[in-house]
C-alpha cells in the first residue's frame, strides 16, 4: 500500500466552503454520528468554522462556538474518512484552541464519541452537569436528548478569573441610570 503525504492548509472558513462542509457533516449525520446541518445554519455560523484543505479537497472542518465570555465548544469536528489518522483532526482542534486562547477563554469543551482522541489533546472527561449552557441551549433540540451517548470533555486553558464582574457591571449601570433624561424639546 502506498501512502501519499497529506499537505494540509488550515484557515477560517468562508461562504464558498459551505457546500463542502455540509457534504462532510451530513455524511456523518446520515450514520447517526453527528447532527445534520442545513445551509441556513451553516450560513449563520460560518464564522465559527475552520477548515483544513489538502490541495483543493476539504480534508476536515471544525467549529469553535462561544457560549460565555470564558468558554466555547469545539463542535462539528469532521474529517474525511480516508484521511483519518493523518493528523487532520488534531490540526483542526489545535487551530480552534489557538483561537480560544487568543480570545482569552478559560476553557473549551466538546461532546464526542471519540474521547480518546480528545484525551490525547489534553481534554478530560467531565459530567454533563458541568456544562449546563450546552445542555439547555442545544441538547434540548437533539433527538438523542433522553438517550445521549456522547461523552463530555473539557480542556482548561487558564485559571478562572477571581474578579467579580457582576459588581463592576452594577457600578457601570448605576452610573448610566444617573445620566440626565433628555427629551425632544431639548433639541429644537
Amino acid at each position: 500500500m502506498i501512502v501519499t503525504p497529506v499537505r494540509l492548509e488550515v484557515h477560517k472558513a468562508s461562504m464558498r466552503d459551505i457546500g463542502h462542509i455540509l457534504a462532510l457533516i451530513n455524511s456523518y449525520a446520515a450514520n447517526g454520528i453527528m447532527l445534520p446541518r442545513t445551509e441556513l445554519e451553516m450560513s449563520e455560523h460560518i464564522r465559527d468554522f475552520s477548515v483544513a484543505y489538502d490541495g483543493d479537497r476539504l480534508a476536515g472542518c471544525g467549529a469553535l462556538h462561544f457560549y460565555t465570555p470564558v468558554s466555547a465548544e469545539v463542535r462539528s469536528l469532521a474529517v474525511q474518512p480516508d484521511l483519518k489518522q493523518h493528523g487532520v483532526g488534531r490540526l483542526l482542534v489545535e487551530a480552534l484552541e489557538h483561537e480560544a486562547r487568543a480570545q482569552d477563554l478559560e476553557s473549551i469543551f466538546a461532546f464526542t464519541y471519540a474521547p480518546g482522541f480528545f484525551h490525547k489533546l489534553g481534554f478530560s472527561e467531565v459530567e454533563r452537569g458541568e456544562l449546563p449552557l450546552k445542555v439547555w441551549k442545544d441538547c434540548l433540540r437533539c433527538p438523542k436528548f433522553h438517550n445521549c451517548d456522547e461523552i463530555a470533555v473539557l480542556k482548561r486553558l487558564r485559571a478562572a478569573r477571581t474578579e467579580d464582574h457582576t459588581s463592576q457591571f452594577s457600578t457601570r449601570t448605576a452610573k448610566l441610570v444617573k445620566l440626565p433624561i433628555v427629551n425632544q424639546a431639548t433639541f429644537r
